[in-house]
């Protein structure tokens, strides 16, 4: 099992738009080969930003590596850069394989 996380740095004030920009994106996950589980998670806020995580389960790295070079990958993100203004930086990616 492979976990893929991007970490968002979300303008204070703009958690509830940038909740909806995910609610309402089509992302095509669920017809890719080896994706398992979504879950956008969201955490502390300082006062300057808040952070959220979108944290998904695949069946191993290769699977999502596939994603990553797919049509369906290139779709979900083709508005990506329409939301200027609630992002503080890119997203952070982490990547880990499950090992128990």
């Amino acid at each position: 099992m492979f976990i893929a996380m991007n970490r968002f740095r979300i303008a204070a004030g703009r958690e509830a738009e940038f909740i909806e920009v995910w609610r309402t994106r089509d992302s095509r996950l669920a017809e890719v080969p080896g994706f398992q589980r979504f879950n956008l998670l969201q955490g502390p806020s300082d006062g300057q930003a808040t952070v959220f995580i979108s944290h998904s389960t695949w069946d191993g790295a290769a699977a999502f590596e596939a994603w990553t070079r797919s049509e369906a990958f290139r779709a979900a993100h083709a508005g990506a850069g329409q939301n200027k203004g609630l992002y503080l930086g890119p997203p952070q990616f982490e990547g880990f394989e499950a090992v128990l």
